[in-house]
């Protein structure tokens, strides 16, 4: 039997989480890293399907490279984190299916003939494995900052070139400077966006 997290967890992950843009100029090991991607590659995706894929830009050159596909609006938090990861989908993630499915071969013939159903569930997939990489962040302690607002084509040729890797979402990582916070914004009450039928 499934246990409810306690109340710590959920504050954590949820109440007392919020986007973060200012991060301590302090490193992110590696090891964090491969924590963080162990956590999230346990979220469901359709027919366990794991299209996402990942490149953690860290080093100076590799900054370099993305400041001049992110939107300028935008670029602070990035150029301040010691993270950012790109998170892509690949657009051939049906060929690892034999692997990640073995019981149900026909699924991955499904996809080879039709693309724009491969091609939707990737972008739809990666997109909700970019969410579980946002909550294996917070488990672990750590900050982040979605960026949506950059030229996937520069990121595409700067970082996935020769790959069937395509950009869908920036997220910026760190460690939480908590001296220069914003307060948490509104959100919508239960009314206003659930019915229940």
């Amino acid at each position: 039997m499934t246990m409810a997290l306690d109340k710590i967890a959920l504050d954590t992950l949820f109440r007392e989480a919020r986007a973060r843009c200012v991060f301590l100029d302090e490193a992110i090991p590696e090891a964090t890293l491969r924590a963080i991607y162990d956590l999230m590659k346990r979220g469901p995706t359709s027919a366990n399907s794991c299209p996402a894929r990942i490149v953690f830009v860290t080093s100076e050159e590799g900054r370099a490279a993305l400041r001049p596909s992110v939107d300028p609006e935008a670029l602070g938090a990035t150029l301040q984190a010691p993270v950012t990861a790109i998170v892509a989908y690949d657009s051939a993630f049906h060929e690892h299916l034999p692997r990640l499915l073995p019981d149900e071969p026909e699924t991955a013939i499904r996809f080879a003939a039709r693309p724009d159903l491969a091609q939707e569930t990737a972008h739809r997939d990666a997109a909700m494995q970019a969410a579980y990489l946002i909550m294996a962040t917070r488990g672990l302690g750590l900050g982040c900052w979605l960026v949506a607002e950059f030229d996937r084509a520069k990121v595409d040729a700067a970082f996935l070139s020769g790959t069937r890797w395509r950009s869908s979402l920036l997220v910026d990582i760190g460690y939480v400077d908590r001296n220069k916070e914003f307060p948490r914004r509104p959100r919508l009450a239960f009314e206003e966006v659930c019915r229940i039928v």
